[in-house]
This record gives structure tokens, C-alpha cells and sequence, in this order.
């Protein structure tokens, strides 16, 4: 039995109304930020964004929460008006207004704290929260208010996904970590789309993992491509937001043939 149909047949019986699969993959060039199906769906929590064994234990006294929190705060302000490459950690002390030799107490280097800015960032980012929808046994209708939490997280946070593709280039074990988690939010997608096939909902034909990593991919580069890189926009104008929600959904459904997208 070929892995697509065994998914398929993992998935009968399982598929609950309102349930979706991750909408974009976190491709270890571009996106790190993902919709998630809520976890209660799943067996498996969403990988972290960033390794956590580069961070150390938490302070213990309120005081030093609020120092380490401020450092944070500082260094995510500093990361993206400087780049990772060009930030200082003397900019990110001057910044969190503490002294410069403070932030060696809670970080010993730029990849901890940028370990501790993603962990920050990462329940707006994975966890964006979608609008509630009357008809959830609608797959489409689930579709596009999945695609629409994860655009908007996206747009949210668009000079964040511009340092981590900065990152990505320069620091191997973040991007290594963040192939890893690619492919466990692809594998994710995979059981979400065998589970419309075994519904009926989507073309039985398509490769279940094939499709999402091409459907998952399509939806991270237009969201880097419209946020980060700003194309799509006229005269300076940003890329219409309803358009590419409509526009990516669409797309999916049309790919997977849903009834009355075929």
C-alpha cells in the first residue's frame, strides 16, 4: 500500500466537522509561522520554532523576569531594525535601558536570544486564532478562515519573517531545527488533506503528501512575497489582503477538487 492511501485510510472514521490541516509549511527558507488544527485534533504538539536547549531555566525573582523580559522585547525591536547580522549585544542592553554586562546573566549569546524572541513570538505565530464560522462541516468555509488567521499572523509579524530568513542563511543549527519542523507540519498537512479524501471532499487521485508540501509552500512564499518582499503592491500600495485570501484558498481547492471547484 502506497503512503498516500494508507493515509487516507488512517483518516476514515477520524475526521472531525471544523478540523483543518496546517496551511503553510515553515520551509527553512522562508515562513516560520503556521496555522495549526486545534491540538486536541492531533496526538503530536507543533515543534517549537526555535532549538529550546539553547535556553536557559527562567529567572526566579521577579526582578530578573522583568530584566530578561525587557532584554527580549529589546532584542526582537533591535534583530529587525538592524538585521541579525549587523545587531550588537551592547544595542539590545542600550535599548532594554540595563546594563550591558546584565545581559550575560540571562543570555551568553545572539543565538539565545534570538532562541528566546521566537519562543516569545511563537503562540501569536503557530497559534493566530481563527474567526469563528457558522458552518463548519464547510470545508472550504474552514479553508479560507484558516488562511485568513494565517495571513493576517503572517503580516503581523513580517520583519520577524525577514530575520529568520536572514538567519536561516547564516546560523546552520537554526536551519537545520527549521527543516525539521518543515517537514513535521508538512507530514501534518498530509493527514489534513487524507482525511477530506477519505470525506469524499477532495480528489482521492492526488498524492496527499506531494500536494501539501506544493499547497503548503505556495501559501508560505505568497505570504513572504506579499509582507516581507512587498510585491504585488502598486504605487506603493499595500497587496489587497482580501484578494489573497481569496486567492490562496481558491487555489487549494481547486488543486484538491473540491465539490463545485472541480
Amino acid at each position: 500500500m502506497d503512503f498516500g492511501n494508507q493515509l487516507i485510510k488512517e483518516a476514515k472514521g477520524r475526521f472531525q466537522p471544523g478540523q483543518f490541516m496546517t496551511l503553510a509549511s515553515d520551509s527553512s527558507t522562508l515562513s516560520a509561522m503556521d496555522t495549526t488544527a486545534p491540538e486536541e485534533n492531533y496526538s503530536e504538539k507543533a515543534p517549537p520554532m526555535a532549538p529550546l536547549s539553547s535556553l536557559r531555566e527562567l529567572p526566579t525573582t521577579k526582578r530578573g523576569a522583568r530584566t530578561r523580559a525587557a532584554l527580549v522585547k529589546a532584542a526582537r525591536k533591535v534583530f529587525e531594525r538592524d538585521g541579525y547580522l549587523d545587531t550588537r549585544l551592547a544595542d539590545i542592553a542600550k535599548e532594554a535601558q540595563c546594563a550591558a554586562g546584565s545581559f550575560y546573566t540571562y543570555f551568553a549569546n545572539k543565538e539565545e536570544v534570538l532562541a528566546a524572541v521566537l519562543l516569545e513570538a511563537q503562540e501569536d505565530m503557530m497559534h493566530p486564532g481563527m474567526g469563528r464560522v457558522q458552518d463548519t462541516d464547510d470545508p472550504y468555509a474552514v479553508l479560507e478562515a484558516s488562511n485568513r488567521a494565517y495571513l493576517e499572523a503572517y503580516k503581523r509579524n513580517a520583519k520577524l519573517m525577514a530575520l529568520l530568513e536572514q538567519v536561516a542563511q547564516v546560523e546552520p543549527e537554526f536551519r537545520r531545527f527549521r527543516s525539521r519542523r518543515a517537514d513535521a507540519f508538512i507530514h501534518r498537512n498530509a493527514r489534513g488533506i487524507a482525511d477530506l479524501q477519505a470525506r469524499g471532499v477532495a480528489d482521492r487521485e492526488v498524492d496527499p503528501m506531494m500536494a501539501s508540501r506544493a499547497l503548503s509552500g505556495m501559501v508560505s512564499v505568497m505570504a513572504y512575497s506579499a509582507f516581507v518582499r512587498g510585491e504585488g503592491q502598486e504605487e506603493g500600495a499595500p497587496a489587497d489582503f482580501e484578494e489573497l485570501v481569496s486567492t490562496v484558498t481558491r487555489l487549494w481547492a481547486n488543486a484538491l477538487r473540491f465539490p463545485g471547484h472541480r
